[in-house]
C-alpha cells in the first residue's frame, strides 16, 4: 500500500512537471530547454551599457537585464540557468533579437512604433533627448548654431533621423557625419574633426563621465527629441514580456529603481529629472 502511494505520488509529480514544461513557448521555453538566457548590449554606451576595466558589462541597463534574468529563473524555478551577456552593435542589435541569438536587449534602445513592428518592448526604462556635445573651447548652444559646422551621430539610431529632421526644420546648414560608435565620435570631437557629437542626453553624460574631464566639454541643455528607453525583446512573446515587466515593475515598487539610478547617475546630477521620477512612479504596476 506504502509502495503504491509513492508511485501514486511520483507519477502526480511527473504529471505536474510535464505540465509546467507544456505551458512554456517562446523565449522561456528555450531558456528552460537550452538552461541560457542570452542578454545582448552595446559595449560602449556608458552609463546605460559599457565594459568595466575587467571587461564585464556593467551600466544603468545592465543592472535592470541582471534582475529581469534573476525573475526569469524564478519562473523557472531553476538555478542552474547561465546568464551570456553577448556584445551587438547598432547595425545587428534587432536582427539579433529577431534570429534568436539574443533574448533581450540591454542598452540604451529607443522605443518607436517602426521599431516595434520588428521587436517587442518592455514597458519604458528611461527618458531622455537629442543633445549636442561640444567642446569647452568651441562652445556649441543648440542646433541652431550648427551652422557651417559639422556634427557626428551615429548611423542606425533615432537620433540621426531627428538630428536631420532638427536642422531642416531650423533651416541650418550643417553637415552630418555618420558615425560607427559613441567611442568613434568621441575621438573625432577631441581632434577636432567634428564640431559636436549628438546622441541622446544620458549617452553624452555618460561619455564625459567615464571620461572625468567634465571641464573639457560643454553639453548643451537643449533637446531636440524625445527619445523614451524600453529593453527590446521578440515580438508577439507575451510570458516573457510579463516577466520582464514585473521584475521592472517591482524594482519601481520597492525603490530600487532609484538606487539605481542613484549609482549610474548620481556624480552627475544627484535627483532623478521631474520626467523620470514620473515614469517611475506610473511603472510601478501593483501586482
Amino acid at each position: 500500500m506504502r509502495f503504491l502511494v509513492i508511485a501514486l505520488a511520483a507519477a502526480i509529480g511527473l504529471q505536474v512537471s510535464a505540465a509546467t514544461a507544456a505551458d512554456l513557448a517562446g523565449t522561456l521555453k528555450r531558456i528552460s530547454d537550452t538552461g541560457q538566457i542570452n542578454l545582448g548590449y552595446r559595449a560602449s554606451q556608458p552609463p546605460m551599457s559599457f565594459q568595466d576595466e575587467t571587461g564585464k558589462p556593467v551600466g544603468y541597463s545592465i543592472d535592470l537585464c541582471d534582475r529581469i534574468a534573476v525573475a526569469v529563473k524564478q519562473r523557472l524555478d531553476r538555478s542552474d540557468i547561465t546568464v551570456n551577456y553577448i556584445p551587438v552593435t547598432a547595425e545587428n542589435r534587432f536582427d539579433s533579437i529577431i534570429a534568436g541569438d539574443i533574448d533581450l536587449l540591454c542598452g540604451a534602445t529607443t522605443k518607436t512604433l517602426g521599431r516595434s513592428e520588428r521587436v517587442g518592448f518592455t514597458q519604458l526604462t528611461f527618458v531622455t533627448g537629442g543633445a549636442l556635445l561640444s567642446r569647452d573651447d568651441n562652445r556649441v548652444l543648440g542646433v541652431d548654431a550648427l551652422n557651417g559646422r559639422r556634427v557626428g551621430v551615429v548611423s542606425n539610431t533615432t537620433t540621426i533621423v531627428a538630428l536631420d529632421n532638427a536642422i531642416s526644420e531650423m533651416l541650418v546648414d550643417a553637415e552630418i557625419v555618420p558615425l560607427e560608435s559613441s567611442v568613434q565620435g568621441m575621438e573625432m570631437l577631441d581632434a577636432g574633426e567634428i564640431d559636436a557629437f549628438s546622441a541622446d542626453q544620458v549617452v553624452l553624460v555618460g561619455q564625459v563621465v567615464s571620461r572625468n574631464t567634465d571641464s573639457k566639454y560643454f553639453l548643451a541643455e537643449e533637446l531636440f527629441s524625445f527619445e523614451p528607453f524600453a529593453l527590446a525583446l521578440a515580438r508577439g512573446d507575451p510570458d516573457f514580456e510579463l516577466v520582464a515587466n514585473s521584475a521592472l515593475a517591482q524594482l519601481s515598487r520597492t525603490g530600487q529603481i532609484r538606487a539605481i539610478y542613484q549609482r549610474w547617475f548620481g556624480s552627475f546630477k544627484q535627483s532623478a529629472p521631474a520626467a523620470l521620477q514620473a515614469l517611475y512612479q506610473l511603472g510601478a504596476t501593483p501586482e
